[in-house]
């Protein structure tokens, strides 16, 4: 199985368990390089419209190849979008399931991150061959899924309330992205390369000089500041230091004033 490196680890840890033989892929500033894809894997796990860790976004040029390798290897993608509904600067790529002609992309998403995480429901859509292995695989897990959830939240989106909570959530999330974008420009500077400020409701703050991940996120803790290192998501070490920044659940005062402290660690 072809996974992008870094990557993120909850999904590794599950195909680990399902005895996957793991085979890391880099990624560049372009998402991962089709060109690079190990010839005995039969399976890529991808992120394209924000590649988890780093918030890259798959550029339609490396969609189609790899939809071009699967054709070649006879081989399934998996197309991870955890978080398609948050675009800022541009109108998002089309899917690799959207663009696959072959039903060879299953794709995946989740409601978690745009309703809440304790509703519990995702989803996917794959292809007609695969169905009765999703069937089985389910009936084998749990039978079935809470019914009144999925009423309720069918309902949510046929009445159009889904499309209005998502325009409100990209209105709040952009002002925030603003915010913090602007606080890292005062605050830190050319100390820093971001990615990810695209897309989603995250994005990942490379140092320029080498420092230590957990010192850094150890001081800023001390200050009440809460960041993520990366260096976790690797498959393969020594990983460059990284730390990914949250933004969705902050106000703009306390976004800028983290960055401000934030500042004052690095």
């Amino acid at each position: 199985m072809a996974i992008e490196n870094p990557n993120y680890d909850g999904a590794r840890g599950a195909f680990r368990a399902a005895g996957a033989r793991l085979r890391p892929v880099p990624v560049d500033r372009d998402g991962l390089n089709p060109a690079l894809l190990p010839s005995d894997a039969r399976i890529a796990f991808v992120t394209p419209s924000h590649q988890f860790p780093t918030g890259t976004i798959l550029p339609l040029e490396r969609r189609l190849a790899l939809l071009a390798w699967a054709r070649r290897r006879n081989a399934v993608i998996i197309e991870d979008d955890y978080d398609g509904e948050f675009r800022y600067d541009d109108r998002p790529l089309e899917s690799l399931q959207g663009l696959d002609r072959e039903g060879r992309v299953v794709y995946i998403g989740t409601f978690s991150r745009t309703i809440f995480p304790a509703l519990l429901i995702g989803y996917l859509v794959a292809p007609e061959s695969l169905l009765p292995a999703f069937t089985a695989a389910k009936w084998l897990s749990d039978l079935h899924s809470a019914s009144l959830e999925q009423q309720v939240l069918a309902e949510f989106i046929a009445n159009g309330m889904y499309q209005r909570h998502l325009r409100h959530l990209r209105r709040r999330n952009s002002a925030r992205r603003a915010a913090l974008l602007d606080a890292i420009h005062r605050y830190l500077g050319d100390r820093v390369q971001i990615t990810g400020d695209g897309a989603s409701a995250q994005m990942v703050l490379w140092p320029q000089k080498r420092v230590s991940e957990k010192e850094i996120v150890a001081r800023a803790a001390e200050r009440g500041v809460g960041i993520y290192g990366i260096s976790h998501c690797y498959l393969k070490h020594p990983s460059p230091p990284g730390f990914l920044l949250g933004y969705a659940r902050l106000n703009e005062r306390e976004i800028r004033e983290g960055i401000r402290l934030l500042g004052e660690v690095f």
